[in-house]
């Protein structure tokens, strides 16, 4: 069973502007879309370093997507510093290690091998200031406003996603790619220092887990790898993120399709980017309504619905339409990764109050990862199918797992508040309570 919030806050709606109303959120939300676009700045401008080095478009690819993998094992290894040591610490030690990687990239002419590895090793301890960062605004936000900031935290980070990815283009075309990558270096600086100076510091107990050592006996990776099964061994919290990950991979493999598409369709050049572009707007408006105008029992019960949402519309790229109806169809995909919002809370109710940091940060590597291997598994796919049976094959992944998330997901429904009254009776405090009229 999925636990709830206190009975008052269950459908208590939140807003945008009292999220953005606690300023500590709202350093680590700013700071947040900056590195997202700096990643997004960082990522590209590599990628083009190693290919005006090499002239391989595999090497080229690497260095785009070197950073998603390490992430993975840098959740199981290390993990559990996110609950272990102060957030502020974290956080701003996790902008500066970035801004060094950058740095280096920048100005030491390294070997290929060598860049790669840079960028890998970086990558091992992002899920660990993430973790720490998600871990803190799960503890900054209660109820429905918790919601609202992942919600807003999704939309920035779609947004800067794709300013980064022009930036990146813009600013490699003016200064080159070392300089480039120079200016994603600059924008890491500048989180880093905006979370030591601003950031208050805390330590793990209190943000209601335990300090210390106290979530495992031994070093970081004995204790990381523990809470990690632990996590996985629940049940519910195993299906929660199961539930997040599964539709997201399949429409990312979508997604990782569309160019091959365009060209197979001999659509005009740059349109892929078009096709691209409606399926981030359709993200970003389903962000934007379900979060700001349902209701929080509403967005659970649309759970399902919406992921359905997601997959039945890449069916209509089995008859391999054209540009204009490619684009309505992938608008009403996007619009559907709007169910997660139904998810967070009760994912963030299921998971132990000492290992919330672990816990996101091993759900984001994870999903970071699958989004990398689902374009991998459905290109393949399409070598047989073609790209457009491929797309609809992911849609119906998509809706498949509707029906599984269907089996076992029961929105919470409001629960009334009883009526009480406190009163004193020989000394003694009483209490009287009813329930309210049905």
């Amino acid at each position: 069973m999925i636990p709830t919030a206190e009975p008052a806050q269950v459908n208590q709606r939140a807003t945008y502007r009292e999220v953005l109303a606690e300023p500590r959120f709202r350093l680590l939300f700013s700071t947040r879309a900056v590195s997202i676009t700096a990643d997004a700045l960082r990522s590209t401008t590599f990628s083009v370093l190693v290919f005006s080095a090499t002239g391989s478009p595999l090497l080229s690819a690497v260095a785009f997507g070197i950073g998603f993998i390490p992430q993975l094992f840098g959740s199981l290894l290390l993990g559990s510093l996110a609950d272990r040591l102060p957030p502020r610490a974290l956080i701003a030690g996790g902008y500066a290690l970035t801004c060094v990687a950058a740095l280096l990239l920048a100005l030491v002419r390294m070997p290929i091998a060598a860049s790669l590895g840079v960028v890998a090793l970086v990558s091992l301890a992002t899920p660990v200031f993430h973790g720490a960062s998600s871990r803190l605004v799960a503890q900054l936000l209660e109820g429905d406003a918790y919601v609202l900031g992942r919600s807003l935290n999704n939309i920035a980070g779609a947004g800067a996603q794709l300013f980064g990815l022009a930036l990146g283009g813009a600013v490699v075309a003016a200064l080159g790619p070392r300089r480039a990558l120079a200016v994603s270096a600059a924008l890491y600086l500048g989180c880093a220092l905006a979370v030591r100076f601003r950031l208050p510091r805390l330590q793990p107990g209190e943000l209601g887990g335990t300090p210390g050592n106290a979530r495992g006996d031994g070093g970081a990776v004995r204790a990381s790898l523990h809470g990690a099964g632990l996590l996985l061994r629940q049940r519910t919290v195993r299906r929660l993120m199961l539930a997040q990950w599964l539709p997201v991979t399949f429409v990312a493999g979508a997604g990782g399709m569309l160019v091959a598409y365009a060209g197979g369709r001999h659509f005009a050049p740059g349109w892929y980017a078009v096709l691209m572009g409606c399926l981030s707007v359709g993200m970003l408006a389903g962000d934007l309504l379900v979060g700001r105008l349902l209701r929080p029992h509403t967005r659970e019960r649309l759970v399902v619905p919406l992921i359905v949402l997601m997959g039945l519309p890449l069916f209509g790229f089995a008859a391999e339409p054209g540009v204009g109806v490619s684009s309505c169809l992938l608008l009403l995909s996007g619009f559907g990764f709007a169910y997660g919002l139904g998810l967070q809370q009760p994912f963030l109710d299921a998971l132990p109050q000492d290992g919330q940091g672990q816990a996101f940060g091993l759900f984001g590597s994870v999903s970071m990862t699958l989004q990398g291997v689902g374009p991998v598994c459905f290109g393949a796919v399409a070598s047989g199918i073609g790209t457009g049976g491929a797309i609809a094959l992911a849609g119906g992944g998509a809706a498949l797992t509707a029906g599984w998330v269907l089996t076992w997901h029961l929105p919470t429904s409001p629960v009334p508040v009883p009526n009480c009254s406190t009163g004193s009776e020989n000394g003694t405090e009483q209490h009287a309570c009813s329930s309210p009229a049905q």
